[in-house]
Protein backbone atom coordinates (compact mmCIF):
# COMPACT_ATOMS: atom_id res chain seq x y z
CA UNK A 1 0.00 0.00 0.00
CA UNK A 2 1.89 2.82 -1.22
CA UNK A 3 0.56 6.29 0.66
CA UNK A 4 0.38 9.05 -1.28
CA UNK A 5 1.79 11.94 0.66
CA UNK A 6 -0.09 15.32 1.59
CA UNK A 7 -3.44 14.38 1.10
CA UNK A 8 -4.38 15.75 4.86
CA UNK A 9 -7.40 18.64 3.64
CA UNK A 10 -7.14 21.89 3.48
CA UNK A 11 -8.32 24.98 5.77
CA UNK A 12 -6.74 23.51 8.76
CA UNK A 13 -5.40 26.50 9.54
CA UNK A 14 -7.49 28.18 12.16
CA UNK A 15 -8.78 24.91 13.48
CA UNK A 16 -9.61 25.80 17.26
CA UNK A 17 -7.64 24.45 19.92
CA UNK A 18 -10.04 21.84 21.58
CA UNK A 19 -8.55 18.86 21.84
CA UNK A 20 -6.30 16.48 23.97
CA UNK A 21 -7.15 13.04 23.13
CA UNK A 22 -8.86 13.10 20.03
CA UNK A 23 -7.47 14.61 17.11
CA UNK A 24 -4.23 13.27 17.93
CA UNK A 25 -3.29 11.21 14.29
CA UNK A 26 0.27 10.41 14.43
CA UNK A 27 1.81 7.41 12.36
CA UNK A 28 5.28 5.55 11.39
CA UNK A 29 6.26 4.66 8.09
CA UNK A 30 9.62 3.43 8.03
CA UNK A 31 9.05 -0.29 6.95
CA UNK A 32 5.65 -0.11 8.54
CA UNK A 33 3.64 -3.07 9.62
CA UNK A 34 0.32 -3.67 9.35
CA UNK A 35 -2.24 -6.50 9.94
CA UNK A 36 -5.21 -6.96 7.43
CA UNK A 37 -7.97 -9.40 8.54
CA UNK A 38 -10.90 -9.83 6.26
CA UNK A 39 -14.22 -12.24 6.37
CA UNK A 40 -12.06 -14.35 4.54
CA UNK A 41 -9.38 -14.61 6.62
CA UNK A 42 -6.20 -13.05 7.92
CA UNK A 43 -2.56 -12.19 6.68
CA UNK A 44 0.16 -10.16 7.50
CA UNK A 45 1.63 -7.44 5.00
CA UNK A 46 4.41 -5.39 5.30
CA UNK A 47 4.42 -2.16 3.50
CA UNK A 48 7.52 0.55 3.21
CA UNK A 49 5.95 3.77 2.51
CA UNK A 50 7.92 6.77 1.30
CA UNK A 51 8.42 9.68 4.15
CA UNK A 52 9.54 12.59 1.27
CA UNK A 53 6.46 15.47 0.81
CA UNK A 54 5.15 15.74 -2.36
CA UNK A 55 5.15 19.90 -1.73
CA UNK A 56 8.05 21.32 -3.51
CA UNK A 57 10.39 22.80 -1.13
CA UNK A 58 9.56 20.36 1.99
CA UNK A 59 11.31 18.88 4.18
CA UNK A 60 11.69 14.88 5.03
CA UNK A 61 9.44 14.89 8.45
CA UNK A 62 11.89 13.68 11.20
CA UNK A 63 11.91 13.09 15.05
CA UNK A 64 14.48 15.60 17.30
CA UNK A 65 14.71 12.84 20.48
CA UNK A 66 14.61 9.14 20.14
CA UNK A 67 11.88 6.84 20.55
CA UNK A 68 9.68 6.89 24.22
CA UNK A 69 9.87 3.86 26.39
CA UNK A 70 6.26 3.55 25.62
CA UNK A 71 6.79 3.26 22.31
CA UNK A 72 10.18 1.86 21.32
CA UNK A 73 8.93 1.47 17.40
CA UNK A 74 6.97 4.32 16.65
CA UNK A 75 7.72 5.64 13.61
CA UNK A 76 9.67 8.88 12.54
CA UNK A 77 6.49 11.25 11.70
CA UNK A 78 4.34 10.46 14.56
CA UNK A 79 7.14 10.53 17.17
CA UNK A 80 7.45 14.54 15.37
CA UNK A 81 3.65 15.58 16.11
CA UNK A 82 3.94 13.91 19.76
CA UNK A 83 7.23 16.05 20.53
CA UNK A 84 5.10 18.94 18.93
CA UNK A 85 2.11 18.46 21.05
CA UNK A 86 4.29 17.83 24.23
CA UNK A 87 5.80 21.13 23.35
CA UNK A 88 2.56 22.57 23.04
CA UNK A 89 0.63 21.07 26.40
CA UNK A 90 3.59 21.27 28.36
CA UNK A 91 3.41 18.29 31.27
CA UNK A 92 0.23 18.72 33.34
CA UNK A 93 -1.69 15.15 32.13
CA UNK A 94 -4.91 15.74 30.70
CA UNK A 95 -6.71 13.50 33.51
CA UNK A 96 -5.83 15.83 36.14
CA UNK A 97 -7.72 18.47 34.42
CA UNK A 98 -10.89 19.76 34.21
CA UNK A 99 -12.78 19.57 30.77
CA UNK A 100 -12.76 22.74 30.47
CA UNK A 101 -9.19 23.36 30.64
CA UNK A 102 -8.52 20.08 28.46
CA UNK A 103 -10.78 21.65 25.64
CA UNK A 104 -9.14 24.59 25.94
CA UNK A 105 -5.72 22.84 25.42
CA UNK A 106 -3.38 22.83 22.11
CA UNK A 107 -4.58 19.99 20.11
CA UNK A 108 -3.03 17.45 17.85
CA UNK A 109 -4.51 19.26 15.27
CA UNK A 110 -2.71 22.15 16.09
CA UNK A 111 0.18 19.84 16.76
CA UNK A 112 0.46 18.68 13.27
CA UNK A 113 -0.39 22.18 11.80
CA UNK A 114 2.77 23.48 13.41
CA UNK A 115 4.78 19.95 12.32
CA UNK A 116 3.59 21.01 8.53
CA UNK A 117 4.70 24.39 9.27
CA UNK A 118 7.62 23.59 10.31
CA UNK A 119 8.62 21.55 7.50
CA UNK A 120 7.01 23.00 4.78
CA UNK A 121 4.13 21.39 3.81
CA UNK A 122 1.38 22.81 1.87
CA UNK A 123 -2.14 21.85 2.32
CA UNK A 124 -4.06 21.61 -1.34
CA UNK A 125 -7.55 23.95 -1.96
CA UNK A 126 -10.46 21.77 -0.53
CA UNK A 127 -13.00 21.06 -3.55
CA UNK A 128 -15.81 20.68 -0.95
CA UNK A 129 -18.69 23.27 0.43
CA UNK A 130 -19.56 23.28 3.92
CA UNK A 131 -22.73 24.43 5.69
CA UNK A 132 -24.34 24.12 9.31
CA UNK A 133 -28.01 22.70 9.54
CA UNK A 134 -29.78 21.97 13.27
CA UNK A 135 -30.45 18.25 12.79
CA UNK A 136 -31.88 17.68 16.27
CA UNK A 137 -32.93 19.98 19.28
CA UNK A 138 -29.32 21.23 20.21
CA UNK A 139 -27.74 19.51 17.78
CA UNK A 140 -26.11 20.71 15.00
CA UNK A 141 -23.88 18.98 12.10
CA UNK A 142 -21.71 20.48 9.64
CA UNK A 143 -22.01 19.56 5.93
CA UNK A 144 -19.88 18.68 3.65
CA UNK A 145 -20.32 18.40 0.33
CA UNK A 146 -18.43 18.38 -3.24
CA UNK A 147 -18.47 21.45 -4.66
CA UNK A 148 -20.61 21.26 -7.88
CA UNK A 149 -22.26 18.04 -7.09
CA UNK A 150 -25.95 18.10 -8.37
CA UNK A 151 -27.11 14.53 -6.50
CA UNK A 152 -27.79 12.72 -5.41
CA UNK A 153 -24.83 11.49 -3.51
CA UNK A 154 -24.04 8.81 -1.24
CA UNK A 155 -24.17 10.73 2.49
CA UNK A 156 -22.39 9.91 5.50
CA UNK A 157 -22.72 10.74 9.52
CA UNK A 158 -19.71 11.09 10.78
CA UNK A 159 -19.23 11.39 14.66
CA UNK A 160 -16.27 12.53 15.78
CA UNK A 161 -13.86 11.60 18.70
CA UNK A 162 -12.90 12.94 22.16
CA UNK A 163 -14.11 10.25 24.67
CA UNK A 164 -17.94 11.85 24.58
CA UNK A 165 -16.43 15.22 26.65
CA UNK A 166 -13.82 17.03 24.12
CA UNK A 167 -12.84 17.93 21.10
CA UNK A 168 -15.37 19.11 17.94
CA UNK A 169 -16.23 19.30 15.05
CA UNK A 170 -13.03 21.65 13.84
CA UNK A 171 -10.49 19.19 16.08
CA UNK A 172 -11.74 16.40 13.42
CA UNK A 173 -12.01 18.41 10.17
CA UNK A 174 -9.33 17.09 8.75
CA UNK A 175 -10.80 13.28 8.95
CA UNK A 176 -14.39 14.33 7.30
CA UNK A 177 -12.19 16.33 4.54
CA UNK A 178 -10.19 13.31 3.24
CA UNK A 179 -12.56 10.70 3.46
CA UNK A 180 -15.44 13.38 1.73
CA UNK A 181 -12.77 13.95 -1.19
CA UNK A 182 -11.70 10.51 -1.22
CA UNK A 183 -15.51 9.25 -1.44
CA UNK A 184 -17.38 11.83 -3.55
CA UNK A 185 -19.97 11.39 -0.85
CA UNK A 186 -21.95 14.04 1.09
CA UNK A 187 -20.44 13.38 5.17
CA UNK A 188 -22.85 15.08 7.47
CA UNK A 189 -20.33 15.30 11.16
CA UNK A 190 -22.49 15.62 14.06
CA UNK A 191 -21.65 17.77 16.70
CA UNK A 192 -23.30 15.73 19.84
CA UNK A 193 -23.94 17.06 23.18
CA UNK A 194 -21.10 16.45 25.38
CA UNK A 195 -20.24 15.16 29.07
CA UNK A 196 -20.05 16.20 31.78
CA UNK A 197 -22.80 18.49 31.34
CA UNK A 198 -24.98 15.74 29.14
CA UNK A 199 -24.44 12.17 30.71
CA UNK A 200 -24.33 9.35 28.82
CA UNK A 201 -26.92 8.25 26.94
CA UNK A 202 -27.54 11.78 25.68
CA UNK A 203 -24.24 11.18 23.09
CA UNK A 204 -26.07 8.21 21.60
CA UNK A 205 -29.03 9.14 21.11
CA UNK A 206 -28.09 12.80 19.88
CA UNK A 207 -26.10 10.28 17.11
CA UNK A 208 -29.37 8.43 16.49
CA UNK A 209 -31.76 11.28 16.07
CA UNK A 210 -28.83 12.55 13.73
CA UNK A 211 -29.09 9.77 11.46
CA UNK A 212 -32.96 9.43 11.15
CA UNK A 213 -32.59 13.00 10.30
CA UNK A 214 -30.60 12.33 7.43
CA UNK A 215 -32.50 9.45 6.52
CA UNK A 216 -35.27 11.82 6.04
CA UNK A 217 -33.93 14.67 5.06
CA UNK A 218 -31.27 13.08 2.66
CA UNK A 219 -32.79 14.73 -0.36
CA UNK A 220 -32.60 18.18 0.91
CA UNK A 221 -29.06 18.15 0.53
CA UNK A 222 -28.45 16.66 -2.71
CA UNK A 223 -28.30 13.03 -1.03
CA UNK A 224 -30.06 9.57 -1.70
CA UNK A 225 -31.66 8.51 1.38
CA UNK A 226 -31.05 4.79 0.19
CA UNK A 227 -27.26 5.36 0.09
CA UNK A 228 -26.31 6.37 3.93
CA UNK A 229 -23.48 5.14 5.84
CA UNK A 230 -22.34 5.89 9.18
CA UNK A 231 -18.69 6.48 10.32
CA UNK A 232 -16.90 7.40 13.55
CA UNK A 233 -13.37 7.98 15.64
CA UNK A 234 -12.60 6.98 19.08
CA UNK A 235 -15.99 7.66 20.96
CA UNK A 236 -17.61 8.41 17.45
CA UNK A 237 -16.43 5.42 16.29
CA UNK A 238 -18.62 3.51 19.27
CA UNK A 239 -21.16 5.91 18.38
CA UNK A 240 -21.08 4.68 14.90
CA UNK A 241 -21.64 0.91 16.17
CA UNK A 242 -24.47 1.99 18.48
CA UNK A 243 -26.43 3.53 15.49
CA UNK A 244 -26.33 0.73 14.12
CA UNK A 245 -27.32 -1.09 17.18
CA UNK A 246 -30.35 1.22 17.72
CA UNK A 247 -31.48 0.93 14.20
CA UNK A 248 -32.06 -2.37 13.99
CA UNK A 249 -33.66 -2.88 17.30
CA UNK A 250 -35.82 0.27 16.57
CA UNK A 251 -36.78 -0.89 13.05
CA UNK A 252 -35.02 1.59 11.57
CA UNK A 253 -33.23 1.20 8.06
CA UNK A 254 -29.92 -0.22 8.52
CA UNK A 255 -27.09 1.96 7.24
CA UNK A 256 -25.11 0.37 4.25
CA UNK A 257 -22.42 0.21 5.82
CA UNK A 258 -20.00 1.08 9.36
CA UNK A 259 -16.71 2.69 9.17
CA UNK A 260 -15.06 2.33 13.02
CA UNK A 261 -11.79 4.14 13.83
CA UNK A 262 -10.19 2.36 16.79
CA UNK A 263 -13.82 2.61 18.51
CA UNK A 264 -14.13 2.62 22.40
CA UNK A 265 -15.72 -0.51 22.71
CA UNK A 266 -15.50 -2.30 26.22
CA UNK A 267 -15.39 -0.51 29.48
CA UNK A 268 -13.06 -2.77 31.64
CA UNK A 269 -9.81 -1.07 30.73
CA UNK A 270 -8.19 -4.59 31.18
CA UNK A 271 -7.29 -5.92 27.97
CA UNK A 272 -3.72 -6.97 26.39
CA UNK A 273 -3.56 -4.00 24.43
CA UNK A 274 -4.81 -1.40 27.77
CA UNK A 275 -1.78 -3.18 29.14
CA UNK A 276 0.58 -3.00 26.73
CA UNK A 277 0.13 0.95 26.12
CA UNK A 278 -1.44 1.72 29.69
CA UNK A 279 0.96 5.17 29.47
CA UNK A 280 0.47 5.93 25.57
CA UNK A 281 0.11 8.99 23.98
CA UNK A 282 -2.05 10.77 23.34
CA UNK A 283 -4.63 8.00 24.99
CA UNK A 284 -3.10 6.25 28.43
CA UNK A 285 -5.69 4.06 30.53
CA UNK A 286 -5.71 7.20 32.72
CA UNK A 287 -7.54 9.17 30.37
CA UNK A 288 -9.51 7.19 29.25
CA UNK A 289 -10.79 6.31 32.61
CA UNK A 290 -11.32 10.24 32.90
CA UNK A 291 -13.09 10.24 30.16
CA UNK A 292 -15.44 7.44 31.82
CA UNK A 293 -16.13 9.18 34.57
CA UNK A 294 -17.09 12.12 32.75
CA UNK A 295 -19.56 10.44 30.47
CA UNK A 296 -21.13 7.74 32.46
CA UNK A 297 -23.57 8.37 35.00
CA UNK A 298 -22.59 5.17 37.57
CA UNK A 299 -19.89 2.29 36.60
CA UNK A 300 -23.07 0.17 35.62
CA UNK A 301 -23.36 2.20 32.53
CA UNK A 302 -20.20 0.69 31.34
CA UNK A 303 -21.85 -2.84 30.77
CA UNK A 304 -24.47 -1.18 28.77
CA UNK A 305 -23.84 -2.77 24.96
CA UNK A 306 -23.87 0.54 23.59
CA UNK A 307 -20.89 1.13 25.71
CA UNK A 308 -19.18 -1.82 25.61
CA UNK A 309 -19.91 -3.82 21.93
CA UNK A 310 -18.25 -6.77 22.77
CA UNK A 311 -20.49 -7.50 25.15
CA UNK A 312 -23.76 -6.96 22.86
CA UNK A 313 -25.79 -10.28 23.71
CA UNK A 314 -26.59 -9.87 20.04
CA UNK A 315 -24.80 -7.99 16.96
CA UNK A 316 -26.37 -9.77 14.05
CA UNK A 317 -28.21 -7.60 11.43
CA UNK A 318 -26.14 -5.13 11.41
CA UNK A 319 -24.29 -3.68 9.03
CA UNK A 320 -20.94 -4.45 7.13
CA UNK A 321 -18.09 -3.09 8.63
CA UNK A 322 -14.42 -1.93 8.28
CA UNK A 323 -12.38 -1.49 11.57
CA UNK A 324 -8.94 0.25 11.92
CA UNK A 325 -7.06 0.02 14.95
CA UNK A 326 -4.04 1.35 16.03
CA UNK A 327 -0.64 -0.52 17.45
CA UNK A 328 0.03 2.03 19.75
CA UNK A 329 -3.20 2.38 21.47
CA UNK A 330 -5.05 0.90 24.92
CA UNK A 331 -8.27 0.17 22.43
CA UNK A 332 -6.67 -1.98 19.97
CA UNK A 333 -7.86 -5.08 21.30
CA UNK A 334 -11.54 -3.86 21.80
CA UNK A 335 -11.10 -2.98 18.46
CA UNK A 336 -10.48 -6.46 16.93
CA UNK A 337 -12.36 -8.21 18.99
CA UNK A 338 -15.34 -6.50 18.36
CA UNK A 339 -14.65 -6.98 14.86
CA UNK A 340 -14.30 -10.80 15.66
CA UNK A 341 -17.65 -10.75 16.87
CA UNK A 342 -19.21 -9.08 13.76
CA UNK A 343 -17.45 -11.54 11.63
CA UNK A 344 -18.67 -14.15 13.96
CA UNK A 345 -22.06 -13.16 13.64
CA UNK A 346 -21.85 -13.71 9.37
CA UNK A 347 -20.82 -9.71 8.84
CA UNK A 348 -18.80 -8.66 5.97
CA UNK A 349 -15.62 -7.27 8.22
CA UNK A 350 -12.63 -5.07 6.56
CA UNK A 351 -10.10 -5.32 9.75
CA UNK A 352 -7.16 -3.42 9.64
CA UNK A 353 -4.38 -3.01 12.43
CA UNK A 354 -1.30 0.12 12.04
CA UNK A 355 1.10 -1.65 14.03
CA UNK A 356 3.36 1.47 14.72
CA UNK A 357 0.96 4.16 15.24
CA UNK A 358 -0.86 5.71 18.05
CA UNK A 359 -4.61 6.35 18.82
CA UNK A 360 -6.00 9.15 16.46
CA UNK A 361 -3.41 8.77 13.69
CA UNK A 362 -6.31 8.91 11.00
CA UNK A 363 -6.62 12.17 10.17
CA UNK A 364 -2.71 13.29 10.11
CA UNK A 365 -2.52 12.40 6.12
CA UNK A 366 -0.51 15.93 5.59
CA UNK A 367 2.35 14.38 7.73
CA UNK A 368 1.94 10.76 8.26
CA UNK A 369 1.64 8.18 4.89
CA UNK A 370 0.03 6.01 6.91
CA UNK A 371 -2.57 8.13 7.59
CA UNK A 372 -3.24 8.10 3.64
CA UNK A 373 -2.62 4.65 3.61
CA UNK A 374 -5.91 4.41 6.21
CA UNK A 375 -8.36 6.36 4.35
CA UNK A 376 -8.00 5.10 1.21
CA UNK A 377 -8.76 1.90 3.26
CA UNK A 378 -11.60 3.40 4.69
CA UNK A 379 -12.71 5.22 1.68
CA UNK A 380 -12.71 2.21 -0.85
CA UNK A 381 -14.67 0.36 1.68
CA UNK A 382 -17.45 2.93 2.08
CA UNK A 383 -17.21 3.53 -2.17
CA UNK A 384 -17.67 0.05 -2.53
CA UNK A 385 -20.62 -0.37 -0.28
CA UNK A 386 -22.29 2.71 -1.09
CA UNK A 387 -22.47 2.20 -4.92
Amino acid sequence: MTPQPLLIPARLAGLATTLFLAGLGLTSCDNAKTTDQSAQGTAATEATADTTPATAGAKAVKPAGPAPAWAPNIGPEMLTVIEKLASLQGPTPPETMTPAQVRKAPSATDATMAVMKDFGIQTPASPLDTMSKEVAPGVKARIYTPKGATGPLPVVVYYHGGGWVIANLDTYDPSVRALAEKTNAIFVSVAYRQAPENKFPTAHNDSFAAYQWVLKNAASIKGDPKRVAVAGESAGGNLAAAVCMMARDKGIQQPKHQLLVYPIADYSMNTASYQKNAQAKPLSKPFMGWFFKHYLRTPADGNSPLISLVKAPNVKGLAPATVITAGIDPLMSEGKAYADKLQGAGIAVKYQNYDNVTHEFFGMGGVVPEATQAQDLAAGELKNALK
